[in-house]
């Protein structure tokens, strides 16, 4: 994985101005450690931070494809294509050559071979930009699930590109100005599609490609998620999930680099584990490595939450023996959590603070520690969103809700009635944002979206709504953050539960399919029968990432945001209900402890440190 930045200005000669593109490229240090450069022509400038996995000494950037002198394209980008080696064998039957062993290449030949077309053939997870000299033209590709992120902002003359928001913001003519549309964002757990946390910034969508021409800027879709007709019987259909995973799997363990697999002991996770493997014995190498994550104690004195019903340590462990996995457990303890440089590092690598609060903590410090041991990590990642995993998909009221069912669903904690890491801020700004009308308006806009089969029963209906709203509202947000947060500990992590034939197979499986027997992700419990899993982890209740039980770091969140009130320069303050923030510092009730309640304090806390440290401007 890597980092890709560039500049395209039609009325500047960028030879000239390559200091600053160096400076964009310089921001995105960290999601390429091994090598950094850039290229600059007449009126595009190039930029690439590298960390190396395949190939490693032949697939330098921005590559530069070159024919009797003269520059035919030029390459940038993060990613990993897994069908490279198919490609590079057409190609070679198309008379490109290669000086290379690496999938960037394969890219800039299928760029030469089929321009902007390029992208339709290309299957994984990618964000990258051509510049070809020839036409004058730049562009700029993502793949189709948006797994790997690319922003730009169109320029009076041009357009600037960044795999992070931090990369644009590097440029001198780029603000950190923030509106009402984009503060929705940073507190909805709806993320409205191209919407960025800046102005006069976008997010490339998903499926689409990009020119930028001296005649302006188009987009283009290359791929949608389609209504097909679903003809497979139940039996065939899990078979069919089954071989798609094994393959799936198998092609994205190639890495010349040491990989391992992030294991919660969960059903998802512990899936990819056991295919990898059984992929690793049939090819006769050594046994794949698994990491889990936990805290000091959390197994030992869990308590059950609405949301969690068992510890993931001991169904890792379990997991681990049947496969034969090389596991690690990473334990992390409280003072690790309350470090204010680890929360920060947080809101520094998604350019912006969310309310997951320690959620967001702990998975920064686990992929840090997972980078000690490998470079690449497979996760089990969006298999809730694909198979139907979530609990309030199983509510009978969420479900017949007119509203996203996991906004509903916020409404029943205490912590998060008024909507989730929203408790602390005060009503002027609220009134302002209007997430109930935000959201209300979000919901019916994908429902419209939604693509149905012909004649859905009303509850295959309602089902095929909820489910294309995980993907389109849900995914973006949780595939920012996965990527964010690996990124910024040099880890690539690969997500095989968001292959697009995977996705594009089990969304036009019937809802009656995926709960055949009652439970949920009935489909890929069956497909992980056989004794690929032990049954304690076929039979596991959807269990999310686990969160820190210790009233210690409530105590510490309190004293931090007590400090704020304390500061009357702190520019979070104009924001906040004071008196509610000073009573939440004082509350010493089992409610403060709970994780509803806390990312009140969190989004309080993080927002102020975001303030501070991008010098943002709101305009509201």
């Amino acid at each position: 994985m890597c980092g890709i930045t560039g500049w395209v200005d039609y009325a500047r000669d960028l030879r000239r101005e390559k200091a600053t593109v160096q400076s964009m490229n310089d921001t995105l240090g960290l999601r390429g450690p091994d090598a950094r450069g850039v290229w600059v022509g007449p009126h595009a400038g190039l930029g690439h931070t590298r960390n190396s996995i395949i190939d490693l000494a032949g697939g330098v950037q921005p590559m530069v494809a070159e024919e009797d002198g003269r520059t035919l394209a030029v390459l940038t980008y993060s990613g990993e294509v897994y069908n490279f080696k198919q490609l590079r064998s057409e190609l070679e039957s198309r008379s490109h050559r290669f000086r290379t062993r690496s999938d960037t290449e394969v890219v800039l030949r299928s760029y030469l071979e089929w321009g902007a077309g390029c992208a339709e053939h290309l299957e994984g997870m990618f964000a990258f930009a051509v510049w070809d000299p020839r036409a004058e033209e730049l562009l700029l590709v993502r793949d189709r699930l948006g797994i790997k992120p690319l922003f730009y902002s169109v320029r009076p003359d041009g357009v600037l590109f960044g795999s992070e928001p931090k990369a644009l913001l590097a440029h001198p003519d780029v603000k950190p100005v923030v509106g009402v549309a984009e503060l929705r964002e940073l507190f909805s757990t709806a993320k409205t599609p191209g919407q960025a946390a800046f102005r006069d910034m976008r997010e490339l969508l998903p499926g689409h490609t990009m020119t930028v021409s001296r005649s302006g800027v188009r987009e283009h879709r290359y791929w949608a998620l389609e209504a097909r007709p679903h003809t497979d019987g139940l039996d065939t259909t899990v078979a069919h999930i089954r071989s798609l995973l094994e393959e799936i799997v198998t092609r994205e363990l190639v890495a010349d680099v040491p990989l391992c697999t992030t294991l919660s002991g969960g059903i998802d996770s512990s899936v990819v584990t056991a295919l990898a493997a059984k992929a690793r014995a049939a090819a006769g190498d050594e046994a794949v490595r698994s990491i889990t994550a936990t805290f000091v104690g959390y197994s030992e004195n869990f308590r059950p939450d609405d949301q969690r019903d068992t510890p993931d340590a001991p169904y890792a462990a379990e997991l681990a023996r049947h496969v034969g996995a090389d596991h690690t457990d990473i334990v992390l303890g409280t003072a690790d959590l309350i470090s204010a440089k680890a929360r920060e590092a947080a809101v520094l690598a998604q350019d912006m603070p969310t309310m997951l609060g320690d959620m967001d903590t702990s998975l920064y410090l686990m992929l840090r520690a997972t980078r000690e041991h490998s470079t690449v990590a497979l996760t089990g990642e969006t298999a809730d969103e694909i198979f139907g995993g979530f609990k309030w998909l199983h509510d009978s009221e969420l479900v017949a809700a007119d509203n996203f069912p996991w906004i509903e669903a916020e409404k029943r904690q205490e912590g998060s009635r008024g909507g989730q890491g929203r408790g602390l801020f005060g009503r002027g700004l609220l009134d302002k944002l209007d997430m109930p009308g935000y959201y209300a308006d979000a919901f019916a806009q994908t429902r419209a979206l939604t693509p149905h089969q012909e004649n859905e029963d009303p509850h295959e209906h309602r089902m095929r709504e909820l489910c294309f709203a995980h993907l389109n509202r849900w995914l973006p947000m949780l595939l920012d953050r996965g990527d964010r947060l690996a990124m910024a500990s040099s880890l690539e992590t690969r997500v095989p539960f968001c292959d697009h034939r995977l996705v594009e197979y089990v969304y036009n499986t019937p809802w009656s399919f995926k709960t055949f027997d009652g439970r949920e992700k009935s489909l890929l419990r069956a497909a992980a029968g056989g004794g690929l899993v032990p049954k304690s982890v076929l039979e596991r209740p959807k269990s999310p990432y686990p969160v820190t039980q210790d009233p210690a770091y409530t105590h510490a969140l309190h004293d931090a945001m007590a400090a704020v009130l304390a500061d009357p320069n702190a520019p979070v303050l104009p924001l906040l209900d004071t008196d509610a923030a000073r009573k939440a510092v004082a509350d010493r009730s089992p409610t403060a402890h709970e994780w509803h309640s806390r990312s009140n304090l969190e989004m309080a806390l993080g927002f102020d440190f975001w303030l501070r440290h991008y010098g943002i401007t709101l305009d509201l």
